[in-house]
């Protein structure tokens, strides 16, 4: 399936696509590319506040926009890649099984499906600012990546290494 189509299939039924995923066997580049994917969107949806906080506080757009860009393209790929490392070590903890590639693929796949809601936030953020929609949106946000999320996690620990 197409990247957009298996991204609407995991609103769906998210088991369903860990698995087609897992069913490519191990692919650190695909897994590698969702994590970018997500980080390039996610500094994307930040653009739209940024700009309205330029305006509104009489910053400098630029230096906003390349501390973003470096949060987002540079340090969140290591921070993400720490997290499912600390999920897998603690998945071994309790229940040693499924793989740290499982674990990182569902933490990866669950950033990148959920991109549409992070780019409504970033729209919300700059046309609406601080608020309850913007609240609202974030817990959405929220809401389906747990959900995405922890179905891939159990889906992930029927993976054998």
């Amino acid at each position: 399936m197409s990247l957009t189509k298996e991204i609407s299939a995991t609103y769906c039924e998210p088991a369903a696509v860990m698995r087609r995923l897992l069913a490519m066997g191990r692919r650190e580049d695909v897994a590698l590319a969702f994590l970018m994917g997500f980080c390039i969107l996610s500094f994307i949806a930040q653009v739209p506040r940024l700009v309205r906080d330029s305006h509104l506080a009489d910053d400098d757009f630029s230096l906003l926009i390349a501390g973003a860009l470096m949060g987002s393209i540079i340090v969140l790929p290591f921070v993400l890649y720490l997290f499912a490392a600390m999920t897998h070590f603690v998945r071994k903890i309790f229940r040693k099984s499924g793989t740290g590639y499982g674990c990182r693929l569902a933490l990866f796949w669950s950033l990148l499906a959920t991109t549409p809601v992070v780019l409504m936030n970033g729209l919300v953020a700059g046309f609406l600012g601080d608020g309850v929609i913007l609240k609202i949106v974030g817990f959405v946000w929220l809401i389906f990546f747990l959900w995405f999320w922890l179905s891939m996690l159990g889906v992930s620990a029927e993976e054998r290494s």
